[in-house]
């Protein structure tokens, strides 16, 4: 049954895209809360499917690749139309609709009063769809329509209230972005055309194996597929543009820039890990970013004071540690923690929204305080996102976290060390926001509009994604604590030869270096958490103006100057550019010089009409003048 039910995987994007349509052309009809209903059923159903199709994976049914039609045929180049059903879009599959799922039915009541409210569920159900098209490709070519669209999706969903011209700037800072790490992606298809004849996942790991191929090529390939991973999953250089698409909805950042869309580069390394376990030099290059960007983002969100933006770095620092897994050969781990991090994450941007929703959009947390006992539900659910991100047992984080940990030991001590320093940044900068948002002083909200809880169209989705966070990660608990380490399992077919390619010659951890790997971090992680109670609950430590920093605190704060070496260095170089060729190129070259020859042509058409008189002996004459002519230059030739 199982087997029948894959013919059908094309159902799965179907739904969404028929609420994208259903809501797109009849915007103005819904009325009340229709739209958001239809769209959620809409991603409700591929998510029971996509249960079903899970389960039977796990029981043993057989990957599958099911083709819908030929799509290009050029030459010996072959392209259908087909989706890949195994194991790990299986995975995908239900955090994209599971997640996608409770976080439409939160934006029904997040969203209920704005004007745009059809617009907004319209968009997200077109966003569902390509991420659906995303994870279920069987070729790098339809990933790549899935990877443009989900692109698009953001630029509309952050400019969402387009009347605000910031937001726009937001949307098309990361739409640019994203078009620089897409270009590389396109550059390694059209190479992966001429090396391997072919874009179909399994015509491409089926050679590398049994074709010689330079290692330079295989190099080139993959590090033109990390860029693209780069900017979609906002890591060094490309990652500013997503604090900035905090502009959008909550609901928007909870589903696409922290759950789903900004992990499609982790999970397009992972879906080619056999290519990347060829190139050495590209894993080096991965972890060396991935780390970077998890120290940068992580130190950055120290100070930050936006509620939302410091959820947009700490999301930029986990992305960096999954990076890391990736690099070090743990593509498991990476998964593992793409998953529980689409739980926690969700619940904690939906928790912010919840607080901003309470104090009537307001972002900035030093004008909060005092929220845990005017809205209980919301500081629970925010306070088990947070244990679950710091990584503390029994939630989902722990798990994943130690599993990447884990993976960076066996890089080396250096990559393990300055990974574990990003772990514990992690649990401060959560902590010290949730400390300052609920405890500390006394919120002053507007007196026509005291602090409320949020209702339970948005607790409830909250609610399980809390339960997620809690019980999520315990599908891959360790051999060593007892546990089955299912997801090693589940995953094992499609991993197993590249970490088994990449770990040879490794020796593996002993049991009691492995409890200590374990214990040693959960230990820091605690007294990190301690330190930010002491400081923001105890002490009442009030963070600093700008001007009363110190050097180093206000270069974080100022987030390293990073935008503003952007635009001196790039921006404003192309900018003048480009007016240097409009006005002195453009305008004084080009158009003048299309204009003086439209000007010479009028001037002799003004000047040749003299020659129409009318008079028959005039054109008589012309006519034996101009035989005479003929005749002389015949006479000279």
């Amino acid at each position: 049954m199982v087997n029948a039910m894959f013919e059908y995987i094309w159902l799965v994007p179907l739904f969404p895209l028929i609420g994208f349509l259903l809501i797109a052309f009849n915007f103005r009809r819904f009325k009340g809360h229709t739209a958001g209903i239809i769209a959620s059923v809409m991603v409700f159903i591929p998510f029971l499917v996509s249960l079903f199709l899970f389960f039977g994976l796990t029981n043993g049914a057989e990957s599958k690749t099911v083709e819908l039609f030929n799509w290009i045929s050029f030459n010996r180049l072959t392209i259908p139309f087909s989706f890949l059903v195994d194991r790990l879009s299986a995975l995908m599959l239900l955090v994209v609709t599971g997640v996608g799922f409770l976080i439409h039915v939160y934006s029904i009541g997040y969203m209920k009063e704005d004007a745009g409210f059809n617009r907004f569920f319209s968009y997200m159900n077109l966003f569902v769809f390509f991420m659906l098209l995303l994870v279920l490709g069987s070729n790098y070519l339809i990933m790549f329509i899935g990877w443009e669209g989900v692109g698009l999706c953001s630029y509309l969903l952050i400019g969402f209230w387009f009347k605000n011209h910031d937001f726009n700037n937001a949307a098309k800072k990361a739409f640019i972005m994203n078009r620089i790490g897409d270009l590389g992606f396109l550059l390694a298809l059209f190479l992966m055309i001429k090396t391997f004849g072919t874009l179909n996942f399994d015509g491409i790991f089926a050679q590398i194996s049994t074709i010689p191929i330079r290692t330079s090529t295989i190099t080139i390939i993959t590090l033109l597929l990390f860029a693209g991973a780069i900017g979609k999953s906002a890591q060094i250089p490309l990652f500013t543009w997503l604090p900035d698409a905090m502009a959008g909805p909550t609901p928007v950042s909870a589903l696409i820039h922290a759950a789903t869309m900004v992990t499609a580069g982790v999970y397009m390394v992972a879906r080619s890990n056999l290519l990347f376990a060829m190139s050495p030099v590209t894993l080096t290059v991965i972890s060396v970013i991935g780390v970077s960007t998890a120290l940068l983002a992580g130190s950055i969100a120290l100070f930050q004071n936006d509620i939302k933006k410091i959820l947009a770095y700490s999301t930029i620092s986990q992305l960096g540690l999954m990076f890391v897994a990736l690099g070090a050969g743990a593509f498991t781990g990476a998964m593992f923690h793409l998953t529980t991090h689409a739980f926690f994450k969700a619940l904690l941007f939906l928790a912010a929204g919840s607080v901003i929703h309470a104090l009537n959009g307001e972002q900035d947390i030093r004008k909060m305080g005092g929220l845990k006992d005017k809205i209980p539900v919301t500081f629970w659910l925010f306070l088990i996102g947070s244990l679950a991100i710091s990584g503390l047992p029994p939630f989902a984080g722990f798990f994943s976290k130690d599993m990447i940990l884990l993976g960076a030991f066996h890089s080396g001590p250096v990559l393990w060390s300055l990974s574990m320093l990003a772990a514990l940044m992690t649990a401060f900068y959560i902590f010290r926001l949730l400390f300052i948002v609920f405890w500390d002083k006394a919120a002053n909200p507007d007196s026509k509009h005291p602090v409320h809880e949020s209702p339970k169209s948005m607790t409830i989705p909250m609610s399980v994604l809390a339960v997620l966070s809690v019980f999520g990660g315990l599908i891959g608990v360790p051999l060593l604590l007892g546990g089955s380490d299912y997801i090693q399992t589940f995953l094992a077919p499609l991993f197993a030869n590249s970490e088994t390619f990449m770990l040879k010659g490794v020796d593996p951890v002993s049991e009691p270096t492995e409890l200590w790997l374990m214990i040693a971090p959960l230990l820091l992680i605690l007294a990190v958490i301690y330190w930010a109670y002491s400081l923001y609950v105890r002490k009442r430590v009030q963070d600093q103006v700008e001007p009363e920093l110190s050097f180093v605190r206000n270069l974080i704060y100022r987030k390293f100057y990073i935008d503003e070496l952007y635009e001196s260095a790039i921006q404003k170089p192309v900018a003048g550019l480009s007016i240097f060729l409009h006005e002195v190129i453009e305008v004084k070259m080009i158009d003048r010089l299309v204009n003086q020859t439209g000007n010479l042509v009028v001037w002799i058409g003004k000047n040749i009409r003299y020659m129409q008189t009318g008079n028959v002996g005039i054109y008589l004459f012309y006519m034996v003048v101009s035989i005479i002519l003929i005749l002389f230059l015949n006479l000279f030739k």
